[in-house]
């Protein structure tokens, strides 16, 4: 997926862009950049590090001090493209961090050329994504008219935060389906993806942009340069993964929300079990929830090994991922011989690394192992962002149990998709048998919808149940 950080502040700003940035850290891996401009000087600076081999911090650390006198700035950490984009334009010199998956990239890169426009920045031999949205909004006659340019082309998502020589633009999705969080301190604003950047920066969550609103920041103010959109399809899985515990979105918290969803599928749990576990880290909020409902004790029979695996992220490459899940978790041998456990995690995609995981509890001892899932079964693959499951079909595993059940992956999505249809049971028996499992559970998309306590209307539940704006 990838998130952002941008500030603009009466004095220096380079601490503050650099931790803030840092703490978008969780939501990728690819690259991390900045660029920061010094009013004095006049002058933009820009570094990008590839990530894939170490974190943000120890990249950036050492040439903190090229961004020295910069009083604004953006940061981005990406999954996607090399960021931020330097532009001189008839729209000034700006950089410019997106959080985007676009759908019809070929599609508009053949456009652009054909109207004599050039890609100076490819990202593996592709066109830079990023770049490609600076084209798009240097089409338009001001900012406003260029970001609607964008909005009005791809197909997908896109969310931007675009560094001038005298402010900051901050401008949504046109479904706001990734967050934009403004936060103000005394003499500085900010804008990020997560409200967790503002904690320890002492900013106080000052406004929620909404669904294709732009704003413009400055040290002294906040001005609103496009209104928000009626409609928003904010992403559920937000909440369900990717989101850090301490972060709100439309101001309902991550860790509040997930606790409330496993409390409520804990109140309607009448498995015996000795005690419930949360898989770190993700799983952990739901778990207390559900130990909660069940009134059953919440144990810590799988620890995350902090010292080494400080996040937990999916890595890109597939060997690297595997070898990953099996060495950031370690079970405790004696908190399982004989146990009948309930454990608690996140989603289920291909299944393979909780297959491992499973027989691994059971060979240490494990009596039961029961899974509850804080999701529910992901069916369709996700065209609008860059989260796990937006792989492609026949890398989840409920497509290749449809393939298996039906003969084709795309047949009777919708009653795959219904919970407690005789296709949905059907489905979620072959998920318990393949991976292991003693019991297997799934929340249902209205318990995930009461807990966020957005209406249904207002989420995407697109990988769910298949539902779209388009």
């Amino acid at each position: 997926m990838g998130g952002f950080f941008g500030t603009i502040s009466s004095t220096e700003c380079t601490a503050d862009l650099f931790y803030g940035t840092d703490y978008n850290s969780h939501l990728g891996t690819r690259r991390g950049g900045m660029a920061g401009y010094n009013q004095t000087e006049r002058a933009f600076t820009r570094s990008i590090h590839n990530l894939e081999s170490a974190y943000f911090r120890s990249k950036f650390e050492g040439s903190l001090g090229r961004f020295a006198g910069c009083n604004s700035g953006i940061g981005v950490i990406s999954d996607t493209d090399a960021q931020p984009i330097v532009i001189n334009s008839h729209l000034g010199r700006f950089a410019i961090v997106t959080v985007a998956k676009i759908q019809n990239i070929d599609e508009l890169e053949q456009m652009l050329l054909s109207e004599n426009k050039h890609f100076a920045e490819l990202s593996s031999g592709k066109t830079n994504q990023t770049e490609l949205i600076a084209l798009l909004i240097i089409q338009g006659k001001n900012f406003v008219e260029g970001i609607e340019n964008v909005f009005n082309h791809i197909k997908g998502s896109c969310s931007m935060l675009i560094l001038t020589e005298d402010g900051i633009i901050a401008a949504r999705d046109k479904w706001g389906r990734t967050p934009i969080v403004i936060g103000k301190k005394d003499g500085a604003y900010a804008a990020t993806s997560e409200s967790t950047s503002f904690t320890n920066l002492d900013y106080q969550v000052e406004y929620y942009v909404g669904p294709g609103e732009i704003v413009k920041l400055r040290h002294d103010g906040m001005e609103t340069l496009r209104q928000r959109n009626d409609k928003m399809q904010i992403c559920s899985f937000l909440w369900v993964y990717y989101g850090f515990p301490t972060s709100n979105y439309e101001g309902r918290n991550v860790e509040m929300m997930r606790y409330d969803s496993g409390r409520l599928m804990g109140e309607e749990d009448q498995t015996e079990v000795d005690y419930v576990c949360g898989i770190p880290d993700s799983g952990i909020g739901m778990a207390l929830g559900y130990a909660h409902g069940m009134k059953r004790p919440y144990q810590r029979a799988i620890s995350k090994y902090t010292p080494t695996w400080p996040r937990s992220f999916t890595p890109v490459n597939q060997e690297m991922r595997s070898l990953v899940a099996k060495m950031k978790l370690i079970s405790n041998k004696d908190m399982l011989q004989g146990k009948r456990i309930l454990f608690c995690d996140d989603s289920i995609v291909r299944g393979t690394q909780l297959r491992d995981n499973v027989k691994v509890l059971f060979d240490e001892g494990a009596r039961e192992v029961h899974m509850r899932i804080a999701c529910p079964p992901l069916i369709y693959a996700c065209p609008f962002i860059g989260f796990t499951s937006q792989k492609s079909k026949m890398e989840l595993i409920t497509r290749n149990i449809i393939q298996k059940l039906e003969g084709d992956p795309d047949k009777n999505l919708e009653k795959y998709a219904t919970t407690d249809s005789p296709e949905y049971c059907r489905m979620v028996e072959e998920i318990r048998s393949q991976l292991g499992l003693t019991s297997l559970k799934f929340a249902k998309l209205e318990t995930i919808v009461q807990a966020i306590g957005l209406p249904k209307c207002q989420l995407c539940t697109h990988c769910f149940d298949g539902s779209s704006c388009f």
